[in-house]
Parts: structure tokens; sequence; C-alpha cells
């Protein structure tokens, strides 16, 4: 039998240029049912649906503040970018964003627990149970419960475990804590709600937490003394070498040093300054306790 005989080459370039032809017209074909597909109004994004234990956040106005930011429809949706734009809504911390088809999404969030203000007084700064700094406006019983931390930045979660072992070591003074502040040297300071400040020093929580400790342990013994009770302590410094300075109202406990110049200088004051003094008499006083150098 007889081989068959090659196509012309006009006939194969026929056929070429026709099979290119039908490929060029069915990827033509499948591109513009893809677009027409990707855009039908039928797949915009019409329902999100958000899940949660909503605390300060309304899911209503969630959904009217993101839904306007976000870009493509149920195919083509970032879902990185969707996520970003409900984390920078105030008061979420994290969200999950998931497709529900055929045009929904279904949005996870989790809030930001405030603990505590950050910052200068009047800073509307927060930070959530887990240390993070985050803006957000704080209702009203927020403002009234919540203490204030100030420190440098970047030492906000410290300084909230710091908050969480002194609260409970100052309750025998009958107040809550309002203020922690750390200085740039490693001093923390603590403000009570009652007004009074302590000056608790700087060196190691365990140092801090001795001192404290020490100090409330022998406060009502030393106010006893002097005819009052801790609810009287206006100020003290826990910073000293062998026991620590306080202030309570009406009794001022200073060093034998300062007491012996105040005594000098009421000594030769003029008569009508004795005279005022005499009216609202002082009386000081110096504590000391064992303890160690900060």
């Amino acid at each position: 039998m007889n081989d068959a005989l090659p196509a012309p080459l006009d006939v194969r370039l026929m056929n070429m240029i026709a099979t290119i032809l039908f490929v060029c017209c069915a990827v033509g074909v499948v591109a513009a049912g893809s677009w027409w597909f990707l855009r039908n109004p039928a797949f915009a994004i019409g329902r999100i649906v958000v899940h949660g234990d909503l605390a300060h956040t309304n899911p209503v106005s969630l959904r009217a503040n993101v839904a306007p930011r976000l870009m493509g429809n149920f195919f083509t949706l970032n879902l990185r970018q969707a996520k970003a734009e409900f984390e920078s809504v105030p008061w979420i911390r994290k969200a999950q964003v998931h497709r529900e088809f055929p045009n929904g999404l279904a949005v996870d969030i989790e809030e930001h627990k405030a603990r505590a203000f950050w910052g200068a007084e009047g800073s509307p700064t927060l930070v959530n149970d887990f240390g993070e700094v985050f803006e957000a406006a704080a209702d009203e019983d927020d403002d009234n419960k919540l203490p204030r931390l100030q420190g440098p930045d970047g030492r906000s979660l410290e300084m909230l475990q710091m908050y969480d072992r002194l609260q409970p070591r100052v309750k025998p003074l009958g107040s809550s804590i309002d203020t922690v502040a750390l200085n740039g040297r490693g001093s923390w300071r603590v403000g009570l709600e009652s007004g009074a400040v302590l000056e608790l020093g700087s060196g190691s929580t365990l140092d801090v937490m001795n001192r404290l400790d020490r100090f409330v342990r022998t406060l009502p013994k030393v106010a006893a003394q002097q005819g009052r009770n801790v609810a009287s302590l206006e100020s003290a410094d826990l910073r000293q070498m062998d026991g620590y300075a306080l202030r309570l109202r009406g009794v001022t406990t200073v060093s034998a040093e300062t007491a012996a110049a105040r005594a000098k200088a009421q000594a030769t004051a003029r008569p009508a300054a004795a005279r005022a003094t005499a009216t609202a008499p002082r009386t000081t006083t110096t504590t000391r306790t064992p303890g160690r150098s900060n």
C-alpha cells in the first residue's frame, strides 16, 4: 500500500491558522464569560455576618463603616485587605474574614478588653489584657474603674503585670490603685484612689514587693502611735536605707536631721510667725524599720 502524500504547504498553513483562530476565539469567550461572571451584581458583597462577644462594637455600625471600603466582589475580594479594614475599627483587636457563597462574608471579631489607661492624664489611649496599647473612646464605666499606667513606650505589659502584683498588696490600706508610674530610672510610684502617693523605688520586682509588704505590715502600728489610722496616709517614701518616711494627715514623719532643722527655724522665727505656728501644731517623728538601700 502506498504512503499518503503530505498535504500541500498552503493547506497546512490554513489548518494552522484555523486552529489558532479557534483557540483565540475560545479563550476570548472564556475570558468574556469570566469577566461577566466575576462582575455580575449577583456576586457583589451584600451580606456581612458578624460573630463575637461584642461589648463596645455595634454590628450594624461596623458593617456600615467597613462595607464601603471593601474592594471587589465575592470572588475578587482580598481577604487580607478586608481583615485589615475591620481591625482598623476602634476596639477591634483581631478579625477573621471568611467567604459565604454566593455574596456574603462571615467576620469573627475579638475585641480589646481594656485593663488600664495609658499615658498622661486625659489621654484616651488604653492597655488591653495582653499589655497592648490601643486607642479607643472609653465609656463612662471604664473612666471610673480603670487605673492609669504611665511609663516608657514599650513597657506597657511589664507595667500591667506590676499593677496586678501591687493591687492585692495595697488592699490593707483601704484603697485601690489609681495610677502606677515608672520613670526612666526604673523607679516605681503608686497613686491610690484615696489620694495617697507611695514612692516604691527601683530594683527587682521582688525588692519592690518586699518594701511594700513591710510598709503595709507596719503602717497600722506607726499610725496608731500618732493617734491615726491607715486612712490618714497622705504619702510614703519607701526608698530609705533602713525604713521609710511617711506623711499622715496632721502628723509629718521626717528624718531626725530635718526635724532638728525645723525646730531651730521655729525657735528663731518672728513672734507673729510663732503664734501662727502655735495655732496649727505639727508633730515630727522618725520611723525606722529593717530594710535595705534602694
